[in-house]
């Protein structure tokens, strides 16, 4: 088996480090080949990744079987459902099986509340869920279910924020306000960051005022399980694409 991991990107050099660290552990964990690519600010791209597993013969020493492409995403946003079937989808390159994304699931769930319990959350904290942001409706429909889920986990309300805020998107404030105003009600106010690697967007959340600023969910153990569980399971193919 020949696995694609594809990520957002980002120019911030720790977190390109953390999905070669990540792609690192699945392949420890699989025994097989796992590449990197990304659809945005750096390469190589989805497709120019599969014209180098070619050249490079990787996939004739592995037979026929499709390339198992498992996107990096803790939502099905624009990029899941538009820019990877484009990438995917040119001319002369290999077939590919798609997976569903890391998130939303009860994987991604259940690492934030365990990133928030050790940065310190208190039973009586205010939290916050802070994304990255986006003007996609199916990305706003997983924020969502992930912030209840994690509410019902924590047993506690969960307000979404943005770390980039955008017009499309009026019903979510950025970070920092949000806080301002939960700190207004409460003595406390704690945020988990529903990001997967640290960079610009990570540091907006530690500026935010908040008390309480988990870590990104990068390489804990149930996001590793979670992107080996989809490479392996030839039922999790994503239906979103």
């Amino acid at each position: 088996m020949t696995v694609l991991l594809v990520a957002h990107g980002t120019r911030n050099p720790h977190g390109v480090a953390l999905i070669g660290d990540l792609a690192a552990a699945m392949r420890e964990r699989l025994a097989d080949r796992v590449a990197v690519s990304f659809v945005d600010v750096l390469g190589p791209s989805p497709s120019d990744a599969l014209a180098s597993l070619v050249e490079s013969h990787s996939l004739a020493e592995r037979g026929r079987d499709p390339v198992t492409v498992v996107p990096a995403f803790l939502g099905r946003g624009y990029h899941v459902r538009r820019d990877l079937p484009e990438h995917l989808g040119r001319p002369s390159l290999p077939a590919t099986r798609v997976t569903d994304s890391l998130g939303p699931s009860d994987a991604v769930v259940e690492a934030l509340a365990d990133r928030l319990r050790a940065a310190g959350l208190r039973s009586d904290d205010a939290v916050v869920l802070a994304a990255a942001g986006s003007s996609d409706p199916a990305s706003h429909r997983d924020v969502d279910s992930v912030a209840a889920a994690l509410g019902r986990l924590l047993d506690t309300p969960v307000e979404v924020a943005f770390a980039a805020p955008t017009a499309k998107a009026p019903q979510y404030s950025a970070v920092g306000d949000t806080v301002a105003r939960l700190r207004r009600q409460h003595a406390r106010v704690a945020v988990a960051s529903h990001l997967l690697a640290p960079g610009l967007f990570q540091t907006r959340l530690e500026s935010s005022g908040a008390d309480v600023v988990a870590r990104p969910l990068g390489l804990h153990p149930l996001i590793v399980e979670r992107a080996c569980r989809l490479a392996t399971d030839r039922t999790a193919v994503s239906t979103a694409c």
